[in-house]
């Protein structure tokens, strides 16, 4: 298996993050990739670098899953809120349109707004860097599926998996998940999205909720208590082309590693009724116990049986790094679910 990983990610490190009204030392830092770069040194495993953060091939596909002028925001929104008088160096939101805006602004504070739907997602002068390069790191992975490797890991950080068509939320800018499918898509005609993290893919369910040739399914703690709360319902199946091509199975909080697994069981159930013929993985490692974020009660040997199931598909499968925070268990969580998937 190949690894990914640009180390242009480390440019983005936002110093805090707004929870329950309160600024904290945000856990969506550099730190991440080194626990999982820890865990991978520990089975033997070594990254690689894309060749490159940034070509016309990369921002072509970001432009089939994200808006213009979204990818536009986030590459000059910094610049432009600095430009403001008396302007933080961090961008963050103040004002949203709750209930559904009407008129796209102009002004950097009105843009924050329509394109951020949380605190979770400040930027300094070097986070658009790091994002594209965590966006290269999937691409590569996929890439490198495309040109025969039976599977590839990227290490993404920031995450991916709540940026929506035009919106960041959950410390996710671009969809690094959503954009190793689209690259999949360009060789396999029914590609698959199996989101196995804590928290809801809602960006990924918004990017592919319309289209037929993309299925996506998520477990996740029941969004009726957890983020991100708005999104994430067993009743939300797709519409139009992509009429019954996304399933969520939510869980109830605190659910064990024996719940997780029994749910897994009849998410690839549903997904073989789509019979893909590549797989994507949104895997996060926040599922466990002791996440900082915790919702769910995974014990590292559960992520052991996550990797065996989701090898025994057999597809070719991109893996892509969402979710799983800093604790002593965060590199051992990568390498028990990798030591299962390629045991498998």
């Amino acid at each position: 298996m190949k690894l990914f990983y640009h180390p242009d990610q480390e440019r983005h490190a936002p110093p805090t993050f707004l929870l329950r009204g309160r600024p904290v030392d945000s856990p969506e830092g550099p730190l991440r990739a080194e626990l999982l770069t820890q865990g991978l040194s520990a089975i033997g495993l070594s990254m690689t670098a894309p060749t490159e953060v940034d070509s016309p091939r990369l921002r072509q596909r970001l432009a089939a899953i994200h808006a213009p002028r979204y990818l536009e925001f986030l590459e000059t929104i910094h610049a432009r809120w600095r430009a403001m008088p008396d302007a933080a160096d961090i961008v963050a939101p103040n004002v949203h349109p709750c209930g559904g805006g009407h008129h796209y602004p102009r002004h950097p504070v009105g843009l924050v707004g329509w394109h951020m739907h949380d605190m979770a997602c400040p930027m300094t002068a070097d986070s658009f860097a790091g994002i594209l390069a965590s966006a290269a790191s999937a691409e590569a992975a996929a890439d490198a599926v495309l040109t025969g490797e039976p599977s590839a890991y990227a290490m993404c950080r920031p995450p991916g998996h709540h940026a929506g068509p035009e919106r960041a939320g959950g410390f996710c800018f671009l969809n690094n998940s959503a954009l190793a499918a689209e690259v999949l898509r360009e060789q396999y005609d029914r590609v698959a999205i199996l989101d196995v993290d804590l928290h809801h893919g809602n960006g990924t369910q918004d990017i592919f909720y319309r289209r037929g040739d993309v299925w996506t399914g998520s477990l996740h703690a029941d969004p009726s208590d957890f983020y991100p709360f708005f999104w994430g319902g067993a009743d939300e199946t797709g519409e139009g082309k992509g009429a019954g091509t996304n399933v969520n199975l939510p869980l109830p909080l605190g659910s064990d590693g024996a719940a997780f697994l029994a749910t897994l069981d009849r998410l690839i159930e549903r997904l073989a009724e789509f019979r893909p013929q590549a797989l994507v993985v949104a895997l996060g490692l926040d599922a466990h116990k002791d996440d900082p974020l915790a919702g769910l009660s995974l014990e590292t040997a559960d992520f052991t049986a996550v990797g065996q199931r989701l090898a025994a598909l057999g597809l070719p499968t991109v893996l892509v790094q969402e979710g799983g925070y800093p604790t002593e268990h965060l590199g051992d969580n990568l390498a028990a679910f990798l030591g299962g998937f390629t045991a498998a």
